[in-house]
């Protein structure tokens, strides 16, 4: 019974380490991205989108990422944001970049629903099933 209780709280623990991971990175893109940064409009211009639609794009990316980080939205937010990470993959596809740029995005999805199927044993179930 003891070690049950101790892997429940290192997959607990692992969980809440990676979404940390995740809500810093996010809100740390969407920050630059409201503040209108020089590297944000510069990434987002170069891959094709206006300079107007930077703002924006903040918005959605907070938005999303403030909902992953509520215990209550967390799917919400999750499925927000792996949006907003198929977007990345096809603007990457689009405008021909190296496969890196294709597989992070995608890589750091699977760390979203991790942190989440770590510590919810009815998502797990049903991703398993």
């Amino acid at each position: 019974m003891e070690t049950i209780n101790k892997i429940s709280k290192i997959r607990l623990w692992a969980s809440y380490i990676l979404q940390g991971i995740v809500v810093v990175m996010f809100l740390m893109g969407s920050v630059m991205n409201l503040l209108q940064s020089t590297e944000a409009v510069k990434g987002a211009t170069e891959m094709g989108y206006p300079k107007e639609a930077v703002l924006y794009l903040g918005i959605a990316l907070l938005i999303g990422t403030l909902l992953y980080a509520i215990p209550k939205t967390i799917i919400i937010g999750a499925i927000i944001l792996t949006g907003w990470l198929g977007g990345a993959i096809a603007t990457h596809i689009i405008h021909g970049d190296p496969i890196f740029n294709i597989i992070f995005p995608i890589l750091f999805g699977l760390v979203i629903w991790a942190s989440i199927v770590l510590r919810n044993d009815k998502l797990k179930a049903v991703l398993t099933n």
